[in-house]
């Protein structure tokens, strides 16, 4: 009979390995209800290990929402190929598949950390580094937006505009999570809609606006995302009238 030998692991590999469980049981429930009992137990390992790589629960969470913060700005790296409103649903593709597989996980980062408990384990130093983990990720979001639409020094306005529909992406994911109520490909699209409609009621009053709307909308098919939402829009005029 062949016994296995279970390999040995260096000292930052088992640190990874145990930030990903982490991350998988808090992606499924609140970090406040998973022990580290039960993180030892997917490791494969004994409770004193856990402490002998991360002091307590409290570094293992933000060890984990780190990860968690760095997959989901990855989520908006996206080529700068082809139409600007097809590449926005490839990103909020991304962004909904992240919000699926780590629904608390998300809430949690997204509403800064887990609920104080009784005792006071979460000090106001863990929801300053977890704000600034989802900062990180809203910058880096920002960024990429900006990037796409090629401007290098973005006015006032436009900037509000990104960092608004950011937020709203944040917002409805969360609403979303509450029931999943709404198909998710129909919201998927719709923040796609939303990007270009706030872009066109920001043009309505700024003429540098009106040009980067002009700029999105010239190179845009009229069975993508923009045009599927100016035929919508288009209709229901027509119908009005």
């Amino acid at each position: 009979m062949t016994v296995g030998v279970r390999r040995r692991m260096g000292v930052e590999e088992r640190r990874q390995q145990l930030i990903g469980v982490a991350l998988e049981l808090f992606s499924h429930r609140s970090p406040d209800e998973v022990s580290i009992d039960e993180i030892a137990s997917a490791a494969g390992i004994s409770r004193p290990l856990v402490y002998h790589y991360f002091p307590g629960k409290l570094s293992l969470y933000e060890a984990a929402l780190q990860r968690a913060a760095e997959d989901l700005a990855e989520r908006f790296v996206e080529p700068r190929e082809g139409p600007l409103g097809t590449r926005l649903h490839r990103v909020m593709g991304r962004f909904f598949d992240f919000v699926d597989e780590h629904g608390p996980g998300f809430s949690a980062l997204m509403r800064g950390g887990p609920a104080v408990p009784a005792g006071g384990a979460y000090s106001v130093e863990t929801a300053s580094t977890t704000n600034a983990l989802i900062d990180s990720v809203r910058q880096a979001a920002y960024e990429q937006i900006i990037e796409h639409l090629g401007i290098s020094e973005p006015p006032a306005r436009l900037e509000l505009v990104v960092r608004s529909w950011i937020s709203l992406a944040e917002a409805t994911a969360l609403i979303w999570l509450d029931g999943r109520r709404i198909p998710r490909a129909e919201l998927e699209v719709q923040l796609v809609h939303d990007f270009a409609a706030l872009i066109a009621v920001s043009a309505a009053y700024d003429a540098d606006m009106a040009g980067v709307l002009r700029r999105v909308l010239a190179d845009e098919p009229a069975d993508g995302p923009f045009g599927d939402l100016v035929g919508r829009l288009t209709t229901l005029v027509s119908q009005s009238c």
